[in-house]
Formats: structure tokens, sequence, C-alpha cells
């Protein structure tokens, strides 16, 4: 499979996979407004793909909101296969994707240089 391919596949499954959880959850039992699937890669041959998931707040409850999200794999691999035409329908696996925090981190980091920076004089 061409590289653009598995991209575009990825790109799909992402937008696919954002969509599914709402119908999964679709009782509330999950704030999904802190839920963001950040990236998908799918092995070469699409039987298996690893979906990256960022939570906003919620910093004590990531791991369960993770485990749960695993816990409907299934689920949310039904809707994929129902409105996705591919060869496979991977198997989906969740990672917890904390790039976001670490972004949000190093900006305050910058951000009070800058401020202390401005305080000193120093331009």
């Amino acid at each position: 499979m061409a590289i653009d391919r598995l991209e575009r596949v990825n790109a799909l499954l992402r937008r696919e996979i954002g969509e599914a959880l709402y119908k999964v959850f679709a009782d509330g039992s999950l704030d999904l407004a802190a839920v963001t699937i950040t990236q998908v890669r799918a092995s070469r041959n699409l039987r298996n793909a690893t979906v990256s998931v960022s939570v906003f707040g919620h910093e004590g409850e990531r791991v369960a909101i993770i485990r749960r999200l695993a816990g409907k794999a299934r689920e949310l691999q039904s809707f994929i296969n129902r409105d996705l035409t591919l060869k496979y329908t991977p198997r989906l696996r969740f990672d917890l994707d904390d790039s976001v925090e670490k972004g949000d981190h190093i900006l305050d980091v910058l951000s009070h240089l800058d401020t202390n920076g401005e305080a000193d004089g120093v331009t």
C-alpha cells in the first residue's frame, strides 16, 4: 500500500472514530468534549490501528477514560465496518497522547520567561 494512501486511510479512520464515539457513548457516560482523537496509525496491512487520544482536563481519570474507550473498541470497529469499505477493519488499540499538555507546558514556560525578561528590563 502506498504511503499516501495509508495516510488518507489514517485520516479517514480518525474522522470515523471521532464520529462513532458520539454513537457509542450516546448515553452521556463519557465526557466527549474532553476527548480528542489526535492521530490514527494503521499498520500497512490494515489489520491493526493505534488510536492516539488526548484528554483535556480530567487529570486523574485519563487512564480510566482510555480503558473505557478500549472496552468499546469492538463497537467502534463495527461502526467503522458499517460506514467504510476497507479490505480489513483494523483492530483498534488506544493510547494516551499527552503531547498537547506538553506543548501547553512549554508555552507556559516561555510566557513566564518572556514576562520575567520584561520585568528585568531586558528586551
